[in-house]
């Protein structure tokens, strides 16, 4: 038969003819898990999204750090940008601060506060503000970047970087600002100022290490971002910003405990280095303090780059 009568219904048993020839034809065949890593790794393939070696997790981060000096500087700009003050916000907060509780705790304290309570106000608030601005917003590093996060790929590391050199940007104009404040109450300078530098590099350490350690425990548990604030003010309260240790017990025990608290030992060192009748932070303080300060970022780096793959997963 040469043809089909119209409108008669084709035979769904005829054979179609085929429009792509059988994967058997072309040699493919079921590959287990096992031979395909083996075909990997001859051909140099890597999984999409692998963690790689710390040292080449470095060295990319090291590559890309313009990235990250680029995105704080965005964000410090863009912070206050909707307010009338805009970026003025970053000197007048933390001074506004000290204004009420200076107000509030030098009437409770009466004639408990240190000497030359305001000068001392200034210095562990302004202390204190870089600290915890950094573990709240190193925290929030991942979280709150969720379409770089997904999108793009690069070392994560680079976030929590970022938030602690936001904070570095932000820093330098309150620290003109409380030298001229100090100098207005007639704190005249010292070469133990120039003690402020390399202080403030250790206390970047710290918050550098605080800032990985909490952007990865904020991605598995979210409701740390609301804590946060808390355990700061909690901080705040135990640093000896508004108080001297001394004035408040003579417990040695309790003394000890505060002072293994690197926040107190970073708000003292300060104090002695700007404000005359201190006294130098003793042998145990500087064995805490500089113990923080080295073993924290290591701790959090390794903590950080361990959860590297799972960053990519946020929701």
């Amino acid at each position: 038969m040469l043809g089909s009568a119209p409108g008669a219904v084709p035979d769904a048993t005829r054979a179609r003819p085929e429009r792509f020839p059988r994967p058997a034809l072309l040699g493919f065949r079921h590959v287990t898990n096992s031979a395909a890593a083996e075909m990997a790794k001859k051909y140099g393939l890597s999984r999409m999204g692998a963690r790689p070696p710390l040292g080449r997790y470095l060295a990319e981060a090291w590559r890309r750090r313009y990235f990250a000096i680029t995105l704080s500087r965005y964000t410090v700009e863009a912070g206050d940008s909707d307010s009338r003050l805009g970026s003025l916000w970053v000197i007048v907060r933390p001074f506004l601060s000290a204004v009420i509780y200076g107000l509030l705790f030098g009437v409770i304290l009466g004639p408990d506060r240190p000497h030359n309570f305001v000068p001392h106000l200034l210095v562990g608030v302004t202390t204190f503000e870089f600290f915890a601005k950094c573990f709240d917003q190193g925290a929030k590093s991942i979280t709150g970047n969720q379409s770089l996060v997904t999108s793009l790929a690069f070392p994560r590391i680079l976030l929590p970087i970022s938030a602690v050199l936001r904070n570095i940007f932000e820093l330098w104009p309150m620290w003109v600002v409380l030298v001229l404040a100090l100098l207005a109450f007639q704190q005249w300078p010292s070469w133990n100022w120039l003690l402020v530098i390399p202080m403030l590099g250790l206390m970047t350490l710290l918050n550098t290490g605080l800032a990985l350690i909490s952007a990865r425990l904020t991605v598995h548990f979210r409701d740390l971002s609301q804590i946060i604030p808390f355990i700061n003010r909690l901080l705040f309260y135990g640093s000896g910003i508004f108080f001297t240790l001394q004035s408040v017990t003579k417990n040695q025990t309790l003394i000890h405990l505060f002072q293994i608290n690197p926040v107190y030992d970073f708000v003292e060192a300060m104090h002695s280095f700007l404000l005359p009748g201190y006294e130098p932070l003793t042998q145990w303080e500087w064995t805490a303090l500089i113990g923080w300060s080295v073993l924290l970022p290591v701790i959090g780096l390794l903590f950080f780059w361990s959860a590297e793959e799972r960053y990519g997963r946020v929701e």
